[in-house]
C-alpha cells in the first residue's frame, strides 16, 4: 500500500491522538487513525484530508475488545507489510471520586481495561507486524500522575491529585514499558513511556494549560528517535521522569 513509514495511533480521532497523527503526517508518515467509533474516526480522517493530507486511513479498533483488536490486526496486515510506529494513546480517567478507601472495583476494572490491558492487548497483537520494520518504535502515552516518586513528593505540582484508578493504571503502563523494552533490548525496538503534560483535552474537561501541539511534542520525539535513542524510559518535556 505504501513505501512510507507507517504509524498506528489508538484513540486518534480527537485530542492528543489527532494532533499526533497530524504531526506524523507532516513528517511524511502514512498514518492509521485508530478509533473505537467508526463515524468519529471517519470524520477525523476527512478533516485531515481537507487540510491536504492523503496518506491516511481509518482503522476501527476498540482496545478493550479482543475480537475488535484481532480484526484490526488482520485488516492492517492486508494493507501494509510492516508497522513502524505504534502509539498507545487511547485512555480514560474513570468515574469520580477515586479515593483509595472507597473506589469500586468496577470503576478500577473499567479504567484498567482501556489504560492497561488495552495497551498490552494491542501491542501483543501488532508486535509481529512491527518486527518486520527496520526501526520499530512504541510509545505508551502515560502521565506524570503515574510516577510513584511524584506522588511521594509534597512539592510535586499535582501532589493532591490522587486518582486511584487513573494514576495506578499509568503506573502499570510504565511497568509494562520497562518489561517489554527489556525483553526486546537486543532488537531494533525502542519502547518508551511519554507524559504529554497537563494538556487541554476532553479527558480533563479542557482545564489543562498546555495546547495539544505542546502536549504532542514529546510523543513525536520518541516515536521518531534513531537507533542511538533510549528505550525503557519515561519522558516528559524533554526530561526523564522518575518512576
Amino acid at each position: 500500500m505504501t513505501t512510507k513509514k507507517t504509524a498506528l495511533i489508538t484513540g486518534a480521532n480527537k485530542g492528543i491522538g489527532f494532533e499526533t497523527a497530524r504531526q506524523l503526517l507532516q513528517l511524511g508518515y502514512f498514518v492509521f487513525i485508530g478509533s473505537r467509533d467508526h463515524e468519529r474516526g471517519l470524520k477525523a480522517v476527512e478533516e485531515l484530508k481537507k487540510t491536504g493530507f492523503n496518506d491516511i486511513d481509518l482503522l476501527e479498533i476498540d482496545v478493550t475488545n479482543l475480537l475488535s483488536v484481532q480484526h484490526a490486526r488482520e485488516e492492517l496486515g492486508a494493507k501494509i507489510s510492516k508497522l513502524d510506529v505504534l502509539i498507545n494513546n487511547a485512555g480514560i480517567t474513570g468515574e469520580m471520586p477515586q479515593n483509595a478507601s472507597s473506589i469500586s472495583l468496577d470503576n478500577l476494572r473499567t479504567v484498567y481495561e482501556t489504560n492497561f490491558f488495552g495497551v498490552i492487548q494491542v501491542t501483543q497483537h501488532f508486535l509481529d507486524l512491527m518486527k518486520k520494520s527496520d526501526e520499530p518504535r512504541i510509545v505508551n502515552v502515560s502521565s506524570d500522575l503515574g510516577s510513584l516518586t511524584n506522588h511521594s513528593n509534597p512539592d510535586y505540582e499535582f501532589y493532591d491529585v490522587k486518582l486511584t484508578a487513573y494514576c495506578s493504571s499509568k503506573t502499570a503502563v510504565n511497568t509494562f514499558t520497562v518489561m517489554l523494552a527489556y525483553e526486546l533490548k537486543d532488537t531494533h525496538f525502542k519502547i518508551n513511556s511519554v507524559n504529554p503534560g497537563f494538556t487541554a483535552t476532553d479527558l480533563n474537561g479542557y482545564t489543562g494549560y498546555q495546547t495539544v501541539e505542546q502536549g504532542t511534542k514529546a510523543i513525536i520525539k520518541y516515536a521518531t528517535i534513531d537507533q542511538d535513542g533510549p528505550s525503557g524510559k519515561f519522558f516528559g518535556d524533554g526530561l526523564e521522569i522518575a518512576w
